[in-house]
């Protein structure tokens, strides 16, 4: 798939390590597997070339197990912090197709680099709704944030509700819903350069749709290896509805097949190596980004690969 990039006023350069040929500016994410409106993924090559993932969707629907639901359903994204995002919140699917016509967003981060002392907005201290408006609304951001550490080859996964920011220094893979729905709690009282103006906050959104009180997700991170290959299982039905998100750190040649979804996102985040599916050869390196399809049932491996995958949770 071809990358799509979005300039971001909390980005940086730091993409270019993906071999990424990116636009000027400052590049806060790379979308590299996207069926949303707001950045499409266009196939590279083979029979589909040049045709867009929503596209196939909707004429292909082989290539995805037949699905039923009307828009690809998940997206893919590298995110480069070189500044702090905003504190947000993304809504719920209830509450997205009722205001924003959308699907909700419940994502999840891998964390492919953190500086040292990194860390994240994850969740929030108000024990009641009563506290929670009356901290945002008395600007108590100290008591109210709740700061996590994080370092490299973390997992969390960040169901919609819940308050969150990526932090300075900070790049991260994420699998998302195929949303862009994001309500702005706090953002520091920036100043966009392009109209020297702050940004707009969603207060009553965030309000609305933020899960009081916070709970981190009990997640079941399961690890097993064959061989010299590691395979991790980060996040799956029923903990996570829409996704199931793996991670496959390949030494030596391995076969694999779809588990709970018909067809497969594929992200290379370091190495090199080679995908054979049906007796062809297709060279892997850090920054590619690909689906395997349903119509292909079983796949090779080969080299010394990093790699996030991902499966809708969609029956």
């Amino acid at each position: 798939m071809k990358p799509v990039f979005h300039e971001k006023m909390w980005g940086g350069r730091k993409l270019e390590k993906f071999d990424y040929d990116l636009p000027a500016g400052d590049i806060g994410e790379c979308w590299a597997i996207s069926g949303h409106p707001h950045g499409r993924s266009e196939v590279e090559n083979g029979e589909f070339a040049g045709q867009f993932i929503d596209d196939l969707w909707k004429n292909h629907g082989e290539l995805f197990g037949d699905p039923k639901g009307k828009v690809f359903p998940l997206l893919t994204k590298i995110l480069d912090a070189e500044a702090s995002l905003s504190v947000q919140v993304h809504p719920d699917n209830d509450y997205a197709w009722k205001h924003e016509h959308e699907l909700g967003k419940t994502e999840c981060w891998y964390i492919i680099d953190a500086e040292p002392g990194s860390y994240l907005i994850y969740g929030h201290n108000a024990k009641n709704k009563a506290e929670l408006d009356d901290m945002i609304e008395s600007g108590k951001w100290d008591d109210l944030l709740r700061k996590v550490p994080v370092k490299t080859g973390d997992f969390f996964y960040v169901p919609s509700g819940t308050v969150h920011a990526l932090n300075k220094g900070i790049m991260a893979l994420e699998t998302q819903q195929s949303s862009d729905t994001t309500y702005r709690l706090y953002d520091y009282d920036r100043v966009e350069k392009s109209t020297g103006k702050k940004r707009e906050l969603h207060i009553k959104q965030s309000e609305d749709t933020i899960t009081v009180p916070h709970k981190d997700p009990q997640l079941d991170i399961q690890t097993k290896t064959e061989g010299k290959n590691k395979f991790t299982t980060f996040v799956q039905p029923p903990i996570s509805p829409f996704f199931a998100v793996y991670r496959w750190e390949v030494k030596e040649p391995v076969t694999l097949k779809h588990n709970i979804g018909k067809y497969t996102l594929v992200s290379v985040i370091n190495g090199t190596g080679k995908i054979t599916v049906d007796g062809k050869d297709y060279d892997l390196k850090k920054g590619v980004h690909l689906i395997v399809p349903a119509t292909v049932n079983e796949w090779t491996l080969d080299g010394s690969l990093d790699i996030i995958a991902s499966e809708s949770g969609e029956k």
